[in-house]
């Protein structure tokens, strides 16, 4: 690469050097793979807004990149001039477009690893050993796989393991528009659900800005949104994350009816009534309101009396009212 066009990059301004994302998907004859909920963003201005949204990114930082297929993303990240580049992705159809961002990153003092892993697998923690650098997870997300990811990384980021050893890893991630507006859903709110709840107990999750389906190759049914999820300083819990998922699930299982009806699925049908009316009244919580209803603090009121009621009673932890021999109409 030449000195000119190292210069280029470094201003920030696009990369002529390089063929354009369009270009290489059809240069190297790629085309996105349904069983992969591939969809390519050609558009540099909607790269550069994502890449934006995530804030401050300087030579001092690592940034983490999920999918980056062809590497339209991956371009608008090189303009900031992270100190290192990681990027995972599942599909090795996209070597060679990936092999030359990295020859521009090279001028730069860039470090870029590809690996070509499944992110729901990757060790991030083997792989970012360094916890004193600033750490940010940017993507955009296969619709099959984001919300398993991101609850994946909320029990990391409740763990403070993996990405999440330090408490400033910022994830800007793309969802679909509806789930986007779930995670960032208020109390009341049509879109609230489990995944508004879990998300905001541990983050603070902004709805950046919209994307049309239409910048998409192949063009999706939905439109996208980006979300920045930021870790709160100070966690709203200190309970194990597998019991408030639990609790949380349960909750909203019944999304429609009163949330003592989920809630009461924690527990064996003999007695079941009078144990949750006791733990609502305990959580001081209105057991008539329905669950999109309730705030993240009664949820986890409601998360902490269960966990003292199992600690007395510890049987009661292994229920599951699905199973066939608990089976019943609820």
């Amino acid at each position: 690469m030449s000195q000119a066009a190292a210069r280029v990059l470094q201003s920030g301004m696009r990369l002529p050097p390089l063929p354009t994302i369009r270009e290489l998907v059809k240069l190297y004859k790629l085309q996105a793979m349904k069983q992969l909920s591939q969809n390519f963003l050609m558009d540099e201005r909607l790269t550069d807004k994502i890449v934006k949204s995530a804030g401050r990114i300087d030579h001092s930082d690592i940034v983490l990149e999920v999918g980056p297929g062809p590497g339209g993303i991956t371009r608008s990240i090189l303009r900031r001039q992270p100190q290192r580049l990681i990027l995972v992705e599942k599909d090795e159809r996209f070597g060679e477009t990936l092999q030359l961002l990295r020859e521009c990153a090279k001028p730069l003092n860039i470090q870029l690893d590809t690996y070509y892993d499944d992110i729901l697998r990757f060790n991030i923690e083997h792989h970012v050993p360094d916890t004193t650098q600033r750490l940010h997870l940017i993507g955009n997300l296969p619709f099959a796989i984001s919300t398993r990811l991101l609850i994946n990384w909320y029990e990391d980021l409740a763990a403070r393991r993996g990405a999440f050893r330090r408490n400033d890893t910022c994830m800007t991630l793309t969802f679909q528009k509806e789930v986007a507006e779930r995670i960032c859903a208020p109390v009341g709110g049509e879109q609230r659900c489990r995944l508004s709840v879990m998300s905001q107990i541990w983050t603070e999750p902004v709805m950046k800005f919209i994307i049309p389906g239409k910048a998409f190759v192949p063009k999706p049914q939905v439109d996208v949104g980006v979300v920045k999820l930021i870790p709160l300083k100070q966690p709203k819990t200190q309970l194990p994350f597998p019991l408030v998922e639990r609790v949380v699930r349960h909750i909203f299982s019944m999304r429609q009816k009163y949330c003592r009806r989920g809630y009461g699925t924690l527990f064996p049908q003999e007695g079941r009534e009078e144990v949750t009316q006791n733990l609502f009244q305990r959580a001081e919580v209105q057991d008539t309101l329905r669950s999109f209803e309730l705030s993240v603090e009664q949820c986890l009121r409601l998360a902490e009396v269960y966990s003292e009621h199992i600690a007395s009673h510890p049987e009661v932890e292994k229920y599951d009212y699905r199973a066939p021999k608990n089976a019943e109409i609820l």
